[in-house]
């Protein structure tokens, strides 16, 4: 009798489930906060970020989290510099001119432009609608954006 098959099932399974699974995503909560080669203030400050900028949490240890941005570069930060509000970065036209459009209404083509973006601009993210996402940048901007173009979702 062959039971490798039996002894795979549940960890394919469990892989299955971690795939489909939500990523954990954080914001930063403060400007010029500090992301660390490695989970201690010891570590080399690799970046300094500022307040919404999303990540994706890739791992802990401890009170640090390892996280991942829209590019791909990772680093460490201390779980107090974080906050669980969502908030999306344009992750398209990196390099170009061009810059997407936010728009009054969820529409692609029928709603009036409010404001453009370009690439690197951090949203608060208000609600997602049918693969929409309302968004909010400072005081003055509310609108629309098909999420498509956004990363942290």
């Amino acid at each position: 009798m062959n039971t490798r098959p039996i002894l795979w099932a549940p960890l394919v399974a469990l892989l299955l489930v971690r795939t489909t699974m939500a990523a954990e995503m954080v914001a930063i909560a403060g400007d010029d906060i500090n992301m660390r080669s490695g989970p201690g203030t010891g570590h080399e400050i690799v970046w300094k970020l500022d307040a919404g900028f999303p990540l994706e949490v890739v791992g802990t240890k401890g009170e640090w989290l390892q996280v991942r941005d829209f590019e791909g570069s990772s680093g460490w930060i201390h779980k107090k510099t974080t906050q669980k509000n969502a908030f999306a970065i344009v992750k398209v036209n990196k390099g170009r001119d061009e810059q997407i459009n936010v728009r009054k209404e969820p529409n692609l083509t029928a709603a009036d432009i409010v404001a453009k973006a370009g690439y690197g601009v951090v949203f608060k993210v208000l609600e997602k609608k049918d693969g929409w996402v309302r968004v909010e940048h400072g005081r003055d901007v509310t609108g629309w954006v098909d999420g498509r173009l956004l990363w942290g979702l």
